[in-house]
């Protein structure tokens, strides 16, 4: 299981600014290890948020996404007290759900 996310939503008038980072190896499965043979892919393949249960971003992923990679964006109509769900899901069907409240 990886490490958990770290989320910041953070109020701004009627919408929320909400910045992830997720911490993943993110394998293209086209490099090389010291012995020549390649490292197989292992990276985040689907993200999905919710505000208050209800899903506000869905997105797919590829190989091409950095290691380690932080996701921005804003949600219209959210307020200081609701609750931000993020989920990612990997190619290897590792999955990760974590939360934080919107300040």
């Amino acid at each position: 299981m990886a490490d958990p996310m770290r989320i910041r939503a953070q109020a701004a008038g009627g919408n929320a600014v909400v910045r992830v980072l997720m911490s993943h190896e993110m394998e293209t499965g086209q490099r090389k290890d010291a012995a020549g043979k390649t490292i197989p892919a292992w990276h985040i393949t689907d993200v999905t948020a919710a505000l208050n249960g209800k899903q506000v971003l869905a997105a797919e992923w590829g190989p091409a996404v950095a290691k380690n990679p932080f996701l921005q964006f804003t949600v219209k109509g959210a307020k200081a007290g609701d609750k931000i769900t993020v989920v990612w899901k990997d190619n290897r069907g590792d999955t990760r759900t974590d939360e934080a409240v919107v300040s």
